[in-house]
């Protein structure tokens, strides 16, 4: 079966495109707080993409508190509970969704207080960042991005995959990462994140993505 058309398209416009999208966006549970995921294997980069589509958002007037992924991943003792390369592990338990869920999205519910937590933990030094909470202005956008972001619950109203192909995720994950690619393949055939995403890019390419127009 024929996957969806994709349409070539540079970062920068791409950036503009999308923040058109969360402009237009209504949160669904009828909240003051749009919540996006630019959601990526790290060497698809979203990170690059959710710079600039903040970015873009901030030149706009629009508020926006970006939250990483990485900055929310559980204590080394429990996500390295099976050892340092269980893709298993890094797949099931590494982020801590339960963390993102209690700091991050539960206070934008309606009736919430709008104070979140930027980040939780340092990845590298597994030590509590201690970083303050940030109150949120009524309309601020929420970016959330990262790796293995689908399928997980969390309350999305725009969901932006970056799709890479086996060869090409290959290709570009770091050597001392390439055990990290059995978890990106259980994703493709578990979450199926091309049919769950509300936008499709295609990223293979570093310099020349594709995208499905939502």
């Amino acid at each position: 079966m024929a996957g969806p058309r994709l349409t070539p398209i540079s970062w920068p416009r791409l950036a503009v495109e999308l923040a058109d999208r969360v402009e237009r966006l209504t949160p669904a549970d009828g909240g003051r707080f749009p919540r996006v995921a630019v959601d990526g294997a790290p060497a698809a980069r979203p990170e690059r993409l959710a710079a600039a589509l903040a970015e873009e958002l901030r030149l706009r007037g629009r508020p926006v508190q970006r939250v990483r992924s990485r900055d929310f991943l559980r204590p080394a003792s429990l996500r390295l509970e099976y050892g340092h390369q269980d893709a298993d592990a890094y797949f099931d338990l590494w982020l801590d969704d339960n963390a993102l869920f209690r700091e991050v999205f539960t206070p934008l519910d309606p009736g919430g207080t709008g104070r979140v937590l930027p980040d939780l933990r340092d990845p590298d030094t597994d030590r509590a960042t201690r970083s303050p909470y940030v109150e949120l202005a009524p309309g601020a956008v929420l970016l959330l991005d990262g790796q293995l972001l689908l399928g997980r619950w969390f309350p999305f109203d725009l969901t932006v995959h970056l799709r890479m192909s086996e060869a090409a995720l290959r290709r570009r994950t770091a050597e001392q990462d390439q055990w990290t690619l059995p978890a990106f393949a259980r994703y493709e055939t578990e979450t199926r994140p091309d049919e769950a995403a509300d936008i499709l890019v295609r990223a293979d390419d570093p310099e020349r993505p594709a995208w499905n127009q939502g």
